[in-house]
Formats: C-alpha cells, sequence, structure tokens
C-alpha cells in the first residue's frame, strides 16, 4: 500500500511537472506573438507584413485613435464643466466683494449732511469767520478787525 502511494505520488508529480512546461512553452509563445504584434503596431517590422497584415493593423491603429480622441474629449468636458462651475463660484464672489467695498467706501448719511453744505430755495449760505493768534484767554489779536 505504501508502494503504490509513492508511485501515484511520482506519477502526480510528473503529470505536474509536465504540464507546467506545457504551460510554459505555451506562455512563450504568445509572449512573442505579442511581441511580434507591438513591433508592427510601432512600425519597426512592417517590412515581413503582408498588404492584409499592413491593413489590419490600419484597423486597429484607427480604433485605437478613436479611443484615444474619445477619452480626451471626455476629459476635456469634464475640465470646462469644473472650470465653468469655479467661473459662476469666481462671479458670486465678486459680487459680493463689489458690494461689501462700495458699503464701506460710502460715507454714513449723517457724516454726509455734515460734509456737504446744505443749499436752500438755490441760495449760498455765507459764514465769517475769524481769526486769533495767540493764547485762549490772554489778549487776542482779531486779524479781520485790523484790516
Amino acid at each position: 500500500m505504501h508502494a503504490k502511494g509513492g508511485i501515484n505520488n511520482n506519477e502526480v508529480t510528473e503529470q505536474n511537472t509536465q504540464q507546467c512546461k506545457f504551460e510554459s512553452a505555451s506562455m512563450s509563445g504568445k509572449i512573442e506573438s505579442l511581441e511580434a504584434s507591438k513591433r508592427k503596431l510601432l512600425a519597426e517590422s512592417l517590412e515581413s507584413c503582408s498588404v492584409e497584415e499592413l491593413h489590419e493593423i490600419e484597423g486597429k491603429l484607427e480604433q485605437s485613435l478613436r479611443n484615444i480622441r474619445g477619452r480626451k474629449n471626455q476629459l476635456l468636458g469634464e475640465q470646462i464643466a469644473r472650470l465653468k462651475e469655479k467661473e459662476q463660484t469666481l462671479k458670486k464672489e465678486n459680487t459680493l466683494l463689489q458690494e461689501k467695498c462700495k458699503l464701506q467706501s460710502q460715507p454714513p448719511l449723517a457724516d454726509l449732511e455734515e460734509a456737504v453744505p446744505y443749499e436752500q430755495d438755490g441760495q449760498h449760505n455765507e459764514v465769517e469767520t475769524e481769526l486769533f493768534i495767540g493764547c485762549p484767554g490772554r489778549g487776542r489779536i482779531n486779524c479781520m478787525s485790523q484790516s
């Protein structure tokens, strides 16, 4: 019974080894095929291609270009949408800042009334001013009265 189990294990191991060798050879063939295809797509070894193969390569390249252009257009569309959102946000912020600036640059109404003389019926109010030189409370020199 032990001998049978040992033989079976050897057979299984041999089968596994053969399977691995087969898979390895198969993978090597696929890799060679892919590398040859890659060289053809990169136009590195076209001299061995027939007209049919060249048409096939051309079709693959055109399909790849369509895929690339489609993806590029999608990305550009998304970027445009993001930029439009940002534009709207900046416009709103600009409007708020302009309103804030207007409010800060306008003096309160009470200050305006003091700064601007009030005219009634188009008549100007005249104000007399006098200039006094000297310390307050002592003898003042009235410049207006000397003239």
